[in-house]
């Protein structure tokens, strides 16, 4: 209750109604402070402003300050240090002397001094900001100096209000109409802009209007809309993610919700796999927002493609089997879904590392996250895959994190380790690397189920535990206690359906053509020259996948039965097996074609060609001293892709044995594979001369009865022998 004895007032603002309180409450509102006009220690440039401090002034003006500071003390204590213990030379001076003067006389001195000076040297005085000192500035400069500090000695003026460029609202307007219209058309100059400003002035308020000049505008524009420095398709990205920005925190709270998706160079050399030389790899991760488990990695001796994008997210479906040198420590153990049933719905042993479908998969702004490919991935497991936000860095920060993490924790201790630059690199990392692809490959899978997925979190830790501890697979336990689990392994046809797909015609006799090669089997058969019924843009042809990695095969699905067939190209030999390529080499191979003037009108005669571009044909025993470093890199990259892919088809295709000659042979302590070229080319032209034999049987399935050989009756009897009597009577009556 207000106490009528402690008074009453009404405050009256425009626009709003009388508010009547009490002084009390008046005096104890939030929001009532004292006015800065009736403020003592706040000067009437700082209203509204924080305090100024010295560290707010230039360098040059600190110089200036700290002069000035020296004639105060001066006057104060006739030294220039302020103190009497640490006098210079001939101090006192006789007109400061505290003990014969008084502080009006120092004063009145001190300003005599300074306008001598300034009329002997009116730059140097004027340089020095002292050449308009008089008695008065000297009091008011030491009564800022007792309630500031050495910044009370400053002109107001060195920190003037920062009130920025006027801009009037037409040039404000012109300046955001010429922003939207720049962003759809290709870069442009900050000149450009100017002169497109000038004619939204013109056209719209007429000439009278003024505009600022360039210099003006060039900063404004920077200030507003930022560097113009990016791509202009990234700047049409990062405006359009702003405009449709709604400003929500999105709080990750279940396994699979959010998955990083991200792709760096393994900081550490190793072997690959067919000639030893020491390589780098790139290392995809894909990591568990929620619980930071890393589900799924990649290494491959390319950069990622759509393919292992695709083949990533589908390992982060399925279970990881357990490996015959893992024990027990590392198997499936998590609370309410048994081993034995995992196991049962997987068909092998299931490591510790969680598997589920995601629902978004967050990527960076790479081409590969953008292509037509991978948008069907995203429909085929029902996940969506975003880039992350422009200028939110805390949409990837995780994954960066889990990079820095292993590079810490295992890549540091390993040989062949570069360091973070070329300054801490070692001496020859190339010659410590001393493992391959392959053992790297299961090193970082054996360190992430028993270590990463068992290390305690320390920064990570769940914000309804901050205090507990947890790690990725405890925290992954308390998920499925809390909101279960669902046991979904997907198909082994899922390969198949993530793979790239192209829509052609089935030739009657030949097959298919794909990237302009011919592939053909028995599931086409009954599908030959009938059409799909599909209508579209790519009516009446059939959907044929193919993985890029080995371009060999082509996979069909049979639309009758649903069934998964694979076709085999048709330049493949019957037996024996040609080295790995993929969709450079044959791309190369189609241009040697092309350039030797081959007009090939079956595939199985461009296998030779395929061969020598290959091998080079090179005798064996000088292949390897042959080969550029470039070349046997290139080419196990080829080999690498191929194993790959093989690996994630669920029935590999059936290799025959290599030749009795090509084992393997040790050469400075990595496994090198011999590559017999020569007896790959034979093999090649030997399965040429089967099928060009296997189609002369083909169109003549009974061999006619061949006629004799020119002259060969008359080989049979002697020139010289006198015909017989009847023979003459016989060729007179022909006569």
């Amino acid at each position: 209750m207000v106490q009528p004895q402690l008074g009453w007032v009404t405050l009256v603002r425009d626009g709003a109604e009388p508010w009547t309180t009490s002084l009390r409450e008046l005096m104890h509102h939030p929001r009532c402070r004292p006015s800065t006009r009736t403020r003592a220690d706040l000067p009437a440039a700082s209203r509204g402003r924080q305090p100024k401090a010295l560290a707010d002034l230039p360098p040059q003006r600190r110089a200036l300050v700290a002069l000035r500071m020296e004639h105060l003390l001066e006057v104060e204590t006739g030294y220039r240090s302020g103190d009497a213990l640490r006098p210079t030379a001939g101090e006192p001076r006789p007109g400061y002397d505290p003990d014969t003067t008084t502080l009006t006389q120092r004063r009145q001195h001190k300003a005599l001094e300074l306008r001598q000076a300034a009329a002997a040297d009116p730059d140097g005085a004027r340089a020095l900001a002292l050449d308009r000192v008089s008695y008065r500035t000297l009091i008011r400069w030491d009564r800022g100096r007792i309630r500031f500090g050495a910044v009370g000695v400053a002109d107001d003026r060195w920190l003037r209000e920062a009130t920025g460029r006027r801009i009037s609202p037409a040039v404000r307007e012109a300046l955001f109409a010429v922003r939207a219209e720049t962003l759809h058309r290709s870069k442009l100059t900050a000149k450009d802009r100017e002169r497109l400003i000038h004619q939204y002035v013109r056209e719209t308020y007429g000439a009278q209007e003024p505009v600022p000049s360039y210099e003006t505008l060039r900063v404004v524009w920077r200030e507003w809309f930022g560097s113009t420095g990016a791509r202009q398709r990234y700047s049409r990205s990062a405006a359009r993610v702003q405009e449709n920005a709604t400003g929500r925190h999105v709080v990750v709270h279940r396994p699979g919700q959010v998955v990083a998706l991200d792709t760096t160079v393994l900081p550490v050399k190793v072997r690959e796999d067919v000639f030893g030389e020491a390589v780098s790899v790139h290392l995809t991760l894909a990591l568990d927002v929620y619980t930071h488990s890393i589900v799924a990695f990649r290494l491959t001796l390319v950069s990622d493609t759509a393919v292992d994008v695709a083949m990533v997210l589908r390992d982060v479906m399925m279970p990881l089997p357990m490996r015959p040198d893992w024990g027990q420590d590392m198997e499936w153990a998590y609370p309410g879904v048994p081993a034995t049933l995992v196991a049962e719905f997987a068909g092998h042993g299931v490591a510790g590392l969680p598997f589920f479908a995601p629902e978004t998969v967050t990527t960076d702004h790479g081409s590969v996250y953008k292509n037509h490919h991978v948008t069907e991935v995203q429909r085929v497991i029902g996940a969506n895959i975003r880039p992350s936000r422009v200028l939110r860095p805390t949409d990837k920060q995780a994954v960066e994190r889990a990079f820095g993490a292993i590079q810490s924790l295992l890549f540091r201790i390993l040989p062949g380790y570069q360091g973070v630059d070329v300054a801490d690199r070692g001496v020859d990392p190339e010659c410590d690397a001393v493992l391959t692809v392959a053992e790297m490959e299961h090193m970082i899978a054996t360190w992430v189920v028993k270590v990463w997925q068992n290390r305690r979190f320390g920064a990570y830790a769940p914000s309804w535990d901050p205090a507990g501890d947890h790690s990725p697979n405890s925290l992954f336990a308390a998920s499925m206690v809390q909101g279960g689990f669902a046991l979904q392994i997907p198909p082994a046809e899922l390969y198949y359906q993530l793979l790239p797909t192209h829509r052609v015609m089935i030739h009657g006799k030949r097959g298919v053509k794909i990237k302009n090669l011919w592939y053909d089997g028995d599931a086409l058969d009954d599908y030959r020259f009938a059409a799909s019924g599909w209508g579209g843009v790519a009516r009446n042809r059939y959907v044929f996948h193919r993985d890029p990695r080995d371009p060999c095969f082509v996979f069909f699905q049979d639309p009758r039965t649903h069934d998964w067939h694979t076709l085999r190209w048709t330049g493949l030999p019957e037996e024996g097996w040609v080295p790995a390529f993929g969709d450079a080499r044959v791309r190369e191979l189609l241009r040697e074609v092309r350039r030797r003037g081959m007009a090939p009108k079956s595939d199985a005669e461009l296998l030779p060609v395929l061969l020598e571009l290959i091998g080079a044909s090179v005798p064996v025993e000088q292949w390897l001293a042959r080969l550029s470093r470039g070349q046997k890199v290139e080419h196990a990259r080829e080999v690498t892709q191929v194993a790959a892919a093989a690996a994630d088809r669920p029935v590999p295709a059936p290799q025959a044995a290599p030749p009795a000659d090509g084992g393997a042979a040790v050469a400075g302590g990595a496994t090198v594979t011999r590559l017999a070229w020569r007896e790959r080319a034979e093999t090649g032209q030997s399965a040429v001369d089967a099928e060009r034999r296997r189609r002369r049987e083909q169109a003549v399935p009974v061999r006619p009865v061949p006629p004799p050989r020119l002259g060969e009756r008359l080989r049979a009897v002697s020139l010289l022998a006198l015909p017989d009597e009847d023979d003459t009577t016989v060729a007179e009556e022909n006569r």
